[in-house]
């Protein structure tokens, strides 16, 4: 494999593929950790099973010869060595949290074919100047604690450390009480960490790839989102006894708002999406009018006057609507990031590597958000996806086939052997 110098012919690493069926088996080995009802997983972060799959993940990591690096927020960074000790790391990384009814493969695909990736070096004897860190980011889904890329969103510099273990879940669990609780909260400080280069696999989590029979998404940029999450206020009051013009009904302002909601992001097509995902009505009897509704609200474009057009059309017309009924409206901005570009030189590693390796490609944009999306912030970062079936994701349906999955991780290799060069 390597020429009379030591170096490895670029014939020869052109050659180069990942042991796909190794890889697939890891996917499913991880799959039966927090297993789903329908499927799926359940694996939401900070919880039991997420303890137990980063448990496994670092078996396989010490396994492969990595050396094993936490931070304060929970994020695993393992680390193969380079052959220049001054030489800034190459990170690829993803997550393994999930959502409550989630996928085998959103983020895990990320997270293992990066490790397929290491292996796969291993197997080969290739060597690089620049050390390679696999990252598991911490609560990149925001399921149980908003907002979304909470870990990845510290690191960049964007969110607070102490705004971050005050978060709160449905049950009123704190973030960082539960990530002492599980054992994973590590001393290393957040965001110490400089990077060369970042690349993230994953899922498409859309229908486009698989539409157009491509094997692989060249990630040019991500859309821009915000979560706003309500909070209405009316009178709790027995649905049988009180009459209609007598109610301060909160859950009638929420399907209202809903409503507008949608006629916004109709208003600012094309390239604008909008919906609710996630409500909590309180008390939640049959027969009580709720006193209190919180809901949130996850509009995204990848157009920054899009995106700022939708949020502030949403919170001039809910307080009206709100009104109207009597009900009080609180809004709260959870989440955020601005539309993202990715670094075009990295960009243009994957696209390359996609054409070598003979895998057809197209350039995309990400509808989702993701940990890439924060690293773009403070290190040159793209992203690369691989199809899955009628494009369904945050759903126990997901489904990926073994070839795309090995595509994906193909392509990362050779991409990352782009930036941490071979030797």
């Amino acid at each position: 494999m390597t020429g009379e110098n030591g170096s490895l012919a670029g014939e020869t690493v052109a050659n180069f593929r990942v042991d796909g069926a190794r890889l697939w088996d890891s996917l499913m080995e991880m799959a039966r950790i927090g297993p789903g009802i329908a499927g799926g997983n359940n694996r939401q972060t900070l919880t039991d099973a997420d303890a137990q799959g980063r448990a496994l993940f670092q078996t396989w990591c010490e396994a492969a010869g990595l050396t094993m690096g936490v931070d304060q927020m929970g994020t695993m960074f393992a680390t193969r060595p380079g052959e220049d000790p001054d030489a800034l790391p190459v990170y690829i990384g993803s997550h393994l949290d999930t959502q409550p009814t989630g996928g085998k493969y959103d983020g895990v695909l990320g997270v293992l074919g990066r490790l397929e990736v290491i292996r796969s070096l291993n197997d080969l004897g290739i060597r690089t100047k620049h050390p390679i860190v696999l990252t598991n980011w911490t609560n990149e889904e925001g399921a149980r604690f908003a907002p979304a890329m909470l870990a990845s969103g510290v690191f960049a510099g964007v969110l607070d450390l102490d705004y971050a273990y005050a978060r709160q879940d449905l049950e009123g669990l704190t973030f960082g009480d539960e990530l002492a609780r599980i054992g994973w909260r590590g001393d290393e400080p957040v965001g110490a960490r400089k990077m060369h280069a970042c690349y993230e696999l994953h899922i498409e989590q859309g229908p486009i790839l698989e539409a157009e029979g491509r094997d692989i998404g060249v990630v040019t940029h991500g859309q821009g989102l915000w979560w706003l999450e309500f909070t209405l206020t009316g009178r709790e009051a027995h649905t049988g006894s009180t009459p209609m013009d007598m109610r301060v009904n909160a859950g009638l302002a929420m399907a209202r708002i809903l409503e507008m909601v949608q006629e916004v992001a109709i208003a600012h097509q094309p390239g604008a999406v909008g919906g609710v995902g996630q409500m909590k009505f309180s008390p939640n009897s049959r027969n009580v009018l709720p006193g209190k509704v919180i809901f949130t609200v996850d509009i995204r474009s990848p157009e920054q006057a899009k995106l700022d057009a939708m949020r502030a059309a949403i919170e001039t017309r809910a307080p009206g609507i709100c009104a109207e009924l009597g009900v009080d409206c609180d809004i709260e901005a959870v989440g955020h990031f601005d539309p993202v570009t990715f670094t075009p030189e990295l960009v243009e590693n994957v696209r390359q590597a996609a054409g070598e390796l003979g895998y057809s490609h197209m350039d995309i944009i990400s509808g989702a958000g993701h940990d890439a999306c924060w690293t773009a912030r403070v290190a040159p970062t793209t992203m690369i996806f691989c199809p899955c079936k009628d494009g369904l994701s945050h759903n126990e349906a997901e489904d990926i086939t073994p070839e795309w999955a090995r595509a994906g991780a193909d392509v990362l290799m050779h991409a990352v052997l782009k930036s941490a060069v071979v030797l």
